[in-house]
């Protein structure tokens, strides 16, 4: 499949996707708290979806996932299946949404801190923050892709933590997943050049530990292979004329 660039009919609808993902995460924050399963926080996400936006939640049933949202605990690196097991005080809890809304999608992920968790989760938590906005703000006409992923490893590896390498970003627009993979490491100069009309995800997965990485036998659920804790946060972005924009910014205040 080829990168596709959206005219401006097609941005506005990216516009609307971003929102309504922003939206779901800014609602289900109040909710993760100790003793909450995954599941429940599952079926919040799936009722507000889709009975107040009127829209799917792109996940379910996508290549046969099982749930509305991902939910991805401690050293579960990405698509953590939601589960009736609960939340602990000092969890660190990734949850993933992608919203689809009149063709077009919307892709966010953010970190939640449950209870008091230690000073090294709450670290790599903030890391993998700045990793995402270090990524975001080279982002415009002209750069390419290995650009983006070498910032975002050098200030990784520079914090003393690791990049997943196996999972990335991506294309991002009627299709749940498009070109180009946007990696979150590389180097400077190489890979595909971004032109204004792109729309693609940002979503860098940082490690405690060693950037390997294990598949479960659901065929789906990530970890790290050495255990370590993992974090992750997303956004989708459009790239204008003369830089980008986050379609996926939470309206909260």
């Amino acid at each position: 499949m080829p990168v596709t660039i959206k005219n401006a009919a097609e941005a506005a609808k990216m516009r609307v996707a971003g929102r309504l993902a922003a939206e779901v995460l800014d609602m289900i924050g109040e909710h993760v708290a100790v003793g909450v399963s995954t599941d429940e926080l599952n079926q919040r996400c799936h009722d507000f979806i889709v009975s107040r936006q009127q829209a799917v939640p792109a996940p379910l049933h996508y290549r046969g996932f099982p749930k509305s949202i991902c939910t991805s605990i401690n050293h579960v690196v990405c698509h953590g299946i939601p589960a009736d097991k609960k939340l602990k005080n000092g969890d660190i809890l990734n949850i993933d949404v992608t919203v689809r809304k009149d063709e077009f999608h919307g892709d966010t992920s953010r970190m939640f801190l449950v209870g008091d968790p230690s000073i090294r989760a709450r670290r790599v938590c903030q890391i993998s923050y700045e990793c995402l906005h270090k990524g975001i703000e080279l982002v415009k006409p002209g750069i390419r892709l290995g650009d983006i992923g070498h910032t975002i490893q050098q200030h990784a590896e520079r914090n003393g933590f690791s990049v997943v390498r196996g999972y990335c970003g991506h294309g991002i627009g009627r299709a749940f997943h498009e070109e180009p993979n946007v990696l979150h490491y590389g180097a400077p100069g190489t890979g595909l050049e971004i032109q204004a009309g792109m729309t693609f995800t940002i979503e860098p997965m940082i490690n405690v530990g060693k950037k390997e990485t294990l598949l479960l036998p659901d065929g789906w659920t990530v970890i790290t292979k050495d255990r370590s804790l993992s974090a992750q946060w997303e956004h989708t972005l459009l790239v204008t004329d003369n830089g980008y924009e986050i379609l996926t910014e939470s309206g909260a205040a």
